[in-house]
């Protein structure tokens, strides 16, 4: 029987730590055999390009060193030839990621046509992508439990991961930095709190249609894809054309980590929102007051109510069907 990458002559399972390798490397690989691996250079290339669009190309280079240094092992143990991984453009070269970053308007229809497609949870899950930055493993792991009520806060603190098509809250985050508590503005702190009420009784907060858990290559597929790129086929005309063509949810963390530097947030105060580590000395000294965290809230605040009124009239009004409670705040003489 052919040695497989799910296999390991001197490990059966990953270690816990090893996230990169649970996460990304075994659900392309785990049933190839290595001498297939060894003798399909596109695909490795195709699954490298394929990683750039939901993840940071700083990840990207990790992940594909952690590969490459797994083929090189296979070589050493006589398994393959040599390494597969040679020669493969990852983050220099002719490769460069474009990243997109979305307007709040542009955030606001997203969320809207998720609602259409998947309901208020579609509607709350696209909003967090853009106004907390948190990793799509990060939204997916959140529970009902882990919700700070006191401070509209959200826990990241257990990401949730794939094994062997089995998916499970990993035991930590990926670094120290990225186990963090995100404060909600206070609009989305309110839909968040909504969304819990409806959703009471799940295991995680944010579930498929059908109740079971969401994959990310079929959410891609099924709900994130259309919602941006448009739907030309559908029979609402209001879905049809595109929002931000290939916009992807790893760009909703892009996108915020844009406006908190555009609205003037400090870099310790963007570092501690998105899970990041400080540079050196910075990481002692430098902390994150109240009034800093204040300032994101409003900053972000700002960027929601904006976008209210950035929408057509018709648009108001497919909201408020949506989301009453937004229409009685701020659309009260429309509704009249």
């Amino acid at each position: 029987m052919p040695l497989t990458l799910g296999e390991d002559s001197t490990q059966s399972e990953p270690e816990p730590a090893d996230i990169d390798i649970v996460t990304h490397i075994l659900p392309q690989w785990r049933h190839w055999p290595l001498i297939a691996v060894f003798n399909h250079h596109l695909e490795i290339q195709g699954w490298a390009n394929r990683l750039h669009e939901e993840l940071a190309e700083s990840t990207v280079s990790s992940v594909f060193a952690l590969f490459s240094t797994i083929c090189h092992t296979a070589v050493r143990a006589r398994r393959i030839p040599a390494n597969p991984c040679t020669g493969i453009r990852v983050s220099s070269g002719d490769y460069r990621a474009e990243r997109q970053v979305a307007t709040p308007v542009q955030v606001l229809r997203a969320a809207m046509r998720l609602h259409e497609s998947l309901g208020r949870s579609g509607f709350v899950l696209c909003l967090l992508d853009a106004y907390t930055g948190a990793r799509w493993s990060e939204l997916m792991g959140m529970q009902p439990h882990e919700y700070d009520e006191v401070n509209g806060a959200i826990a990241v603190h257990r990401p949730l991961r794939e094994t062997g098509g089995t998916l499970a809250k990993a035991p930590r985050t990926k670094t120290p930095a990225g186990k963090r508590w995100v404060q909600l503005p206070p609009f989305l702190d309110g839909l968040y709190r909504g969304l819990l009420s409806d959703t009471a009784g799940g295991a995680f907060v944010f579930a498929g249609p059908h109740g079971g858990q969401l994959r990310r290559g079929a959410f891609r597929a099924r709900f994130w894809r259309p919602v941006w790129d448009g739907a030309p086929a559908s029979g609402q005309a209001w879905l049809r054309a595109p929002i931000l063509p290939g916009f992807t949810f790893n760009e909703g963390r892009h996108t915020h980590r844009t406006w908190l530097a555009g609205d003037g947030s400090p870099e310790v105060g963007r570092a501690a929102w998105l899970g990041h580590r400080m540079p050196g000395m910075a990481e002692v000294y430098e902390h994150v007051t109240p009034e800093t965290k204040a300032r994101i809230l409003q900053a972000l605040t700002r960027r929601w109510e904006d976008s209210l009124t950035g929408i057509d009239h018709a648009e108001r009004r497919k909201l408020a069907s949506f989301v009453p409670e937004v229409a009685d705040v701020h659309y009260r003489d429309e509704a009249a």
